[in-house]
């Protein structure tokens, strides 16, 4: 199959050749959109819940301690560390650009960022609180007593502690990867081997989950559509059940989310369950687990300066 780039038409006037006005490219992924339009003062209260301690039972953790926003979105650890100092059941998903994954958690057992942030924060093996005690902490405040009354008619609630936090992470877009800008027309961006690696990645079918906005997000998929992943990692725990937790569906039997791919170059270690620390690794996997086939070395090597041209930035600076 021959490879197709589009390149900026070039129009010569006088001799000299000069770029055409860049226009978006027709590809079926997209970039990512602008950060949507909010209240600027429950977005500024948002921002600082999100780095609030006294959110966990005993002021132990905030949203920040297990979501960097500077590497990634995640952390560096297989299993984050819960308010009881033991690790949690999977692995934490990136909190940028979750604002536009179509459920939260990895079994999809959330449909909003609200919906999220109440049960993390009465989760007894992450925050461990609960909104009595959250909402008393935050009211014993003065300056969030201020806060909440400026930004919300009826003050420091449950409803207004997790409609800021969600409005400022609503705000967390991680925008301008160099993907994105050659989406937006900047054809010479990429450099050719990683524009191979994007036609490989649509050529071998990664695109047929890996979709959308947010180049995953969107829909929900076995791990293990032509292998037995489990049975060759071995010791299975219960998160490993997936969405049949949520269902209990046996067709649900080890189906996750699919994971956004952006940023993915930078939010090792991967997979629901930690288990791949390289990116390598982790496409290796999807390729022996999810597509069933064994790539070149060369056409891997591709694909995987493909998935690094995926990284954003975040307040204006690379990731």
């Amino acid at each position: 199959m021959r490879l197709r780039f589009h390149h900026l038409l070039l129009i010569p006037v006088l001799g000299v050749c000069l770029s055409a006005a860049a226009a978006p490219l027709d590809e079926p992924l997209k970039p990512l959109p602008a950060v949507p339009q909010q209240d600027a003062q429950r977005v500024a209260l948002g921002r600082q819940l999100f780095n609030e301690t006294r959110l966990s039972v005993n002021g132990s953790l905030s949203c920040a301690s297990c979501h960097h926003l500077t590497r990634g979105g995640a952390d560096n650890k297989a299993f984050s560390i819960g308010f009881t100092g033991l690790p949690v059941a999977v692995n934490t998903p990136s909190v940028l650009n979750a604002s536009l994954n179509f459920r939260q958690f990895w079994n999809g057992r959330a449909d909003s960022l609200e919906a999220q942030i109440d049960e993390v924060v009465q989760s007894p093996s992450e925050m461990g609180s609960n909104w009595q005690h959250v909402v008393q902490t935050l009211s014993a405040d003065a300056a969030y007593r201020t806060s909440f009354a400026n930004a919300y008619p009826d003050g420091v609630t449950r409803d207004n502690v997790q409609n800021a936090l969600a409005s400022y992470e609503r705000t967390l877009i991680s925008a301008n990867s160099r993907f994105d800008q050659y989406l937006l027309g900047d054809t010479q961006i990429l450099s050719r081997e990683e524009k191979y690696g994007y036609q490989r990645f649509k050529e071998y079918g990664c695109i047929a989950c890996h979709q959308g906005v947010n180049i995953g997000g969107n829909m929900y998929q076995k791990f293990g559509v032509l292998g037995d992943y489990f049975q060759v990692r071995g010791n299975p725990v219960e998160a490993d059940l997936g969405r049949y937790l949520v269902t209990g569906d046996e067709e649900d039997r080890n189906v996750f989310k699919v994971p956004s791919l952006r940023n993915v170059a930078i939010t090792a270690p991967y997979f629901h369950d930690g288990s791949a620390a390289t990116l390598e690794e982790a496409v290796d996997v999807m390729f022996k687990f999810q597509l069933g086939r064994i790539p070149s070395a060369e056409d891997k090597n591709l694909i995987i300066k493909f998935l690094k041209t995926l990284t954003g930035e975040w307040e204006g600076k690379a990731l």
